[in-house]
């Protein structure tokens, strides 16, 4: 079931790039990224409160509360690049470029969570690491 929303993740983030190239043109980039951040926290809260997952808040483990606000410095710094990347170029460059982050992820996590690579996973991260440098050759 985890590759079901693996698939409707990557095909929500395929339309997140779409709108916000649309929304950045006559707008800070910043700015841009300040609104989509209120509509998704409103979206995100308004789901935890009806499903009534905001319960024991209170006593949530402090370093998972920790790597969560790390989590959140890292998506907010990740979302203000990238909607200046797509403000100067085109989507169909800064998108894939931007998928240099699922190498990376492999990456670290090898180094940081213990995980092991196997030689697809390898190959995979190469290919999309040589596919960033022919992005970037353009």
């Amino acid at each position: 079931m985890w590759w079901t929303y693996a698939l409707l993740s990557a095909f929500f983030a395929s339309l997140t790039a779409i709108f916000a190239k649309q929304g950045v043109a006559h707008i800070n980039s910043n700015l841009a990224t300040g609104i989509r951040t209120i509509v998704i926290l409103v979206l995100v809260w308004g789901i935890v409160w009806v499903r009534g997952e905001g319960k024991g808040m209170g006593s949530l483990p402090k370093q998972d509360v920790f790597f969560l606000v790390l989590s959140g410095a890292a998506t907010g710094l990740s979302w203000l690049f990238y909607f200046k990347a797509l403000q100067l170029g085109n989507v169909s460059q800064v998108a894939p470029i931007d998928k240099l982050s699922v190498a990376l992820t492999m990456v670290l996590a090898v180094l940081f969570l213990g995980e092991a690579i196997t030689v697809k996973t390898a190959i995979g991260a190469g290919l999309i690491v040589a596919g960033t440098v022919v992005m970037i050759g353009q």
